[in-house]
């Protein structure tokens, strides 16, 4: 079915508009600060779940059945997602998804602080969040293209990778200490975070998607279309395959190396200074993604890149289970917000906005897929080896990727 004739402007596809300035650029800098504030009330949240479940019915496999309940909705929600955010004026969509985070987790937070927040409660505002930040997620990666310039776009992206890891540096100090401080706090933090965002959200001027007329297709005829666009297009084809192997091989390699420094006996003030230092890592890579992408051609970049984070994964398998395994493999986690912002910016150029929510949200639903499994890859890796032997199989999951993006026919014709 033709997609029905556009009209307006989008910055994706105009390099007048938005300032030459990233830092100057309102309305995205309005955007990733909303993100910024509403990651790190989910952070809070992340960490608080599973202490309020296991102190609510002792049980840790129910503490368990809270986030993996999250994971599995945010997973099966990502295909609507995309649907949505396509079909639908995308920041309405993203203020509805607000509101609603908002309501659930002020009530949980009520529930919570009056003694009446028991499993079924808690799950079911986990599973309408997750839900909710699913679209929202989706449709704000389709939107971040008609607010910067196209050559900006790695830039952009490097900027939401530093967000998640300043997150992650952030988020669990502060989420252990509103529970230690009162059990309802840290949902109603993420509560707080949410309105911060819709506020965000509400000031942003620029349109977050290009306008069409006609009818659109059915939902399902709409999906696939998405779906033909991203496998008939070379470099995104090569972004699918490269995706999945990196997003396993770095989840399952840190998960795994936390894992073997504890089996070592080492005590947990050092384990967890290890995940201190691969997400300082990450967040130090992220502010010198734009810097590395301006010296190398993209598809020397995304290739070398690959090959060096083997190494260094390989490296630290080989040290492994000693605390210095985690200087090689913070290094290689250094490396990863550069070649996703590369990846992940050339995805949103080459991509036409009506196809934006639908191409993001397969590409995210498969290396979400991957990263929820690679615990359990790890997991069952180190049941049946030592770590040294174990943790090789993700540099060797790295150098799938690299040979993919050495032979790929998408990659090599990415621009400068």
């Amino acid at each position: 079915m033709t997609r029905p004739p556009l009209t307006g402007t989008s910055a994706g596809d105009t390099d007048t508009g938005p300032p030459a300035n990233l830092w100057h650029n309102r309305d995205f800098t309005l955007l990733w600060s909303g993100q910024c504030l509403s990651d790190l009330g989910g952070a809070l949240v992340e960490l608080a779940l599973p202490l309020l479940v296991l102190e609510r019915t002792g049980s840790p496999a129910q503490a368990g059945l809270a986030g993996t309940a999250g994971l599995v909705t945010a997973m099966l929600c990502r295909l609507p997602a995309g649907v949505l955010a396509d079909r639908c004026d995308r920041r309405r969509l993203m203020i509805a998804c607000d509101v609603l985070r908002l309501a659930v987790y002020a009530l949980l937070g009520c529930a919570v602080a009056a003694g009446a927040a028991g499993l079924p409660v808690i799950l079911a505002a986990v599973v309408a969040g997750a839900a909710a930040t699913a679209v929202f997620s989706t449709a704000e990666h389709a939107a971040v293209r008609n607010l910067v310039r196209t050559d900006q776009l790695t830039t952009a992206v490097a900027r939401n990778e530093a967000r998640t890891y300043g997150v992650a540096l952030a988020g669990p100090p502060l989420g252990g200490l509103l529970f230690g401080a009162g059990r309802a706090l840290p949902f109603f933090g993420n509560a707080v975070s949410f309105l911060l965002s819709l506020i965000a959200v509400l000031c942003i001027r620029r349109p977050l998607q290009r306008t069409g007329t006609g009818t659109p297709p059915a939902a399902a005829a709409s999906a696939a279309e998405g779906l033909r666009f991203l496998l008939g297009h070379p470099f995104l084809r090569a972004l699918l395959v490269i995706a999945v192997p990196l997003n396993t091989a770095f989840t399952g390699m840190v998960f795994a190396m936390t894992l073997a420094l504890r089996r070592a006996g080492l005590p947990p003030v050092t384990v967890g200074l290890a995940g201190t230092i691969f997400a300082a890592g990450g967040l130090l890579g992220a502010f010198a993604a734009p810097a590395l992408q301006r010296r190398l051609r993209m598809p020397v970049l995304i290739t070398l890149l690959c090959w060096t984070t083997a190494v260094l994964m390989t490296v630290a398998a080989l040290l492994s289970p000693g605390v210095l395994a985690a200087v090689p493999l913070a290094a290689a986690v250094f490396l990863g917000p550069t070649a996703n912002a590369a990846l992940f910016g050339h995805q949103a150029a080459v991509t036409p906005d009506h196809l934006q929510g639908r191409v993001v949200s397969v590409l995210l639903l498969a290396a979400g897929s991957a990263g929820a499994l690679a615990p359990v890859l790890a997991g069952a890796l180190l049941a049946r080896w030592s770590p040294g032997t174990a943790l090789l199989v993700f540099p060797l999951l790295v150098a799938v990727a690299a040979v993919t993006a050495g032979l790929s026919r998408g990659i090599r014709a990415m621009p400068a």
